[in-house]
């Protein structure tokens, strides 16, 4: 009989990807089920310049975001992309409540930078809520542990958010 299960295809391992949320400038992060993790994810604000380590490069996009009710034991971390007029992806990662150590009188703040090949379309940075901290292993991966439920694919450039 233990052969007959460790040779059963039957089960089958399937991997789905959550649907992507609507992205906004202030979002509640939600699990791959959709359900709220209790935490807030906001841009606070975003600005074009060059970066200061490689000002050569031309102008990014540096935001400031701020995760409210993370705690020290999950780090939720959910893709903020700077868009166009149209909401258009223009230039996307991921950041994580965990990068979020600003000053003193705001340590729940961070600060990050996206490039962009065109900065000047830049008309905002926009969060997805998504939270894309924990990513289980795919069936392709690991045929017997792997699948289930994973965060959306990740935006690319021309995305609508």
């Amino acid at each position: 009989m233990i052969l007959a299960l460790s040779g059963c295809s039957s089960w089958g391992c399937t991997d789905t990807r959550a649907e992507r949320g609507k992205a906004g400038a202030r979002v509640q992060v939600v699990d791959t089920d959709g359900q709220p993790l209790g935490v807030t994810a906001a841009v606070v604000d975003w600005s074009l310049g060059p970066h200061p380590q490689v000002p050569s490069e031309g102008d990014r996009v540096h935001f400031h975001f701020r995760f409210d009710g993370a705690d020290g034991y999950s780090d939720p971390a959910v893709d903020a992309c700077a868009v166009d007029k149209e909401r258009l992806a223009l230039g996307c990662q991921t950041v994580s409540s965990s990068q979020a150590f600003g000053p003193a009188d705001d340590p729940l703040t961070g600060d990050d930078w996206l490039a962009v090949e065109h900065p000047e379309q830049v008309a905002g940075v926009l969060l997805i809520p998504n939270d894309q901290s924990y990513d289980r292993r795919t069936c392709e991966v690991d045929i017997k542990d792997g699948g289930g439920m994973h965060p959306p694919e990740p935006p690319s450039r021309g995305d609508h958010l």
